[in-house]
């Protein structure tokens, strides 16, 4: 797995900056070795509470995409990742605050298996008909995910 070129990486932020998008996230697709997907659940008194999804987070100023990704598995699972793999898309949406954001997704390895929660109240390991858990834009992500991997 070859972590994403930063010619591709200074592409996407330049588009994501001519597209208005003030915030950028971060998100990863961490599959086990059955093919099973890492989704974490949102409490229900969060911002879009009650939805599954693949962990993520905010890109903080001056951080990389990748080093977000490393920061934020980290941060909400307690999982390291060791290797960060292709590019899988992004899709658009309006932050809790009302902020034009894009979320940038890829594949990621990780180290280690327990999952330690911060921010979620629950986290499964998602088979394939599992995975329809999450929003349409995640289930694009997950799509592609497949194509690549077949």
């Amino acid at each position: 797995m070859s972590s994403p070129d930063t010619a591709l990486l200074d592409v996407l932020a330049r588009a994501a900056e001519r597209d208005g998008i003030t915030k950028t996230v971060v998100g990863a697709v961490i599959a086990d070795d059955d093919g099973k997907v890492l989704l974490l659940h949102r409490p229900a008194d969060d911002y879009l509470g009650g939805l599954w999804e693949l962990p993520s987070g905010g890109v903080d100023d001056g951080e990389t995409l990748v080093e977000a990704l490393h920061r934020e598995v980290a941060e909400e699972t307690g999982l390291t990742v060791t290797a960060v793999g292709g590019y899988l898309g992004h899709f658009d949406y309006r932050s809790g605050s009302g902020r034009a954001t894009r979320q940038f997704n890829f594949t990621a390895t990780v180290a280690g298996e327990t999952v330690k929660l911060t921010e979620h109240d629950a986290h499964q390991w998602a088979d394939h008909t599992r995975q329809n858990k999450v929003s349409t834009a995640v289930q694009a992500i997950l799509d592609t995910w497949r194509d690549q991997a077949s």
